[in-house]
């Protein structure tokens, strides 16, 4: 009797809804990640600057990094990460941001449920 191979990989999904409640804090953050982001190009460097300076979901999008939900964790290798940041209509009272509907999704082991 053999046991089927599984993955070794798993995709991690995770939304989080932010209020920017400082915009010039965030703006001057995003700025200063930029300043000091020896990797980036002089030509991308000025287009995120003027970016950033327009628009706080683009400046939340340059300070946010994925690597650091998983950096520290053991055994796990960060191998691609993709993010994004949109403005968006927010009411907690609807049910499209109820939370609790993934208690509801959840199986007996803890796992949501894959059709879901």
């Amino acid at each position: 009797m053999s046991t089927p191979e599984t993955s070794r990989f798993v995709r991690l999904h995770v939304e989080l809804v932010l209020e920017i409640d400082d915009p010039r804090a965030l703006t001057a953050a995003a700025l200063t990640r930029i300043a000091s982001d020896g990797s980036m190009p002089d030509e991308e460097r000025g287009h995120a600057r003027s970016a950033v300076g327009e628009d706080g979901a683009e400046a939340l999008a340059y300070l946010v990094e994925p690597s650091d939900l998983v950096g520290e964790v053991p055994g796990v290798e960060l191998v691609q990460a993709s993010w994004s940041s949109e403005r968006i209509d927010y009411d907690p009272e609807t049910v499209e941001w109820d939370l609790d509907e993934y208690d509801e999704a959840e199986g007996d082991n803890g796992d949501v449920d894959a059709a879901r």
